[in-house]
């Protein structure tokens, strides 16, 4: 059986109706609906995992472990879809990630460039501040707080939005705009903060 190409949307969701349609295919064995599952979210899973672990290595065992789950409970009727597949999939993926941080007993600064590049961070009362480099970036991300960063990494690595996030740590979407917007605007402070700290150098070396 063929699939139609499942299209997202402009806010980045993917259509529904057609997911509901693969994930009855999936759960009756069907291996091209479940690659299709796979090429929708396999690499949004896989970013979040790295951001928060770091490493290829354990990124790809977490999303492993992710599709693995899943695939055994839409193939044993654990699950059925009413539009909330995205958000029980995350879920999945931030137990799992929650599970590697506890074993580790640490927190690994995000290491995407592409994704942390994309971070809007510009000062809205500017027209010329410039992009912050990605060190800084990682640094100034490592020093959030956990539920700021958990926000930022879910709606920029996950790709989830706002009514997504709010499902999947059951919190109203207003509390989660208005952390997102903070942790953004604390990001942007810290960046700040450690270039005014930061000597500069004049010729050859100089301060």
């Amino acid at each position: 059986m063929e699939f139609a190409s499942v299209k997202r949307s402009e806010d980045g969701q993917v259509d529904a109706n057609r997911v509901a349609t693969l994930l009855r295919a999936a759960s009756k064995g069907d291996e091209s609906a479940w690659r299709r599952v796979i090429d929708l979210y396999g690499r949004r899973v896989y970013a979040l995992a790295k951001s928060r672990c770091g490493g290829h290595e354990q990124a790809e065992e977490i999303t492993q472990s992710v599709f693995v789950t899943i695939a055994t409970k839409l193939g044993s009727g654990q699950y059925t879809e009413q539009g909330r597949f995205e958000s029980w999939l995350f879920r999945v993926a931030m137990n799992r990630v929650r599970d590697h941080a506890r074993r580790v007993k640490r927190q690994a600064a995000p290491t995407d460039p592409d994704v942390i590049a994309a971070l809007p961070l510009a000062d809205p009362r500017s027209h010329s501040s410039p992009a912050p480099d990605l060190a800084a970036l990682r640094a100034a991300l490592h020093r959030l707080g956990d539920a700021d960063r958990e926000v930022v990494e879910l709606r920029h690595h996950g790709g989830l939005s706002f009514k997504q996030i709010a499902a999947l740590l059951e919190e109203p979407v207003g509390t989660l705009l208005a952390r997102h917007h903070r942790a953004l605007r604390k990001l942007r402070e810290l960046i700040e903060s450690d270039e005014a700290g930061r000597p500069r150098l004049g010729r050859g070396g100089v301060q």
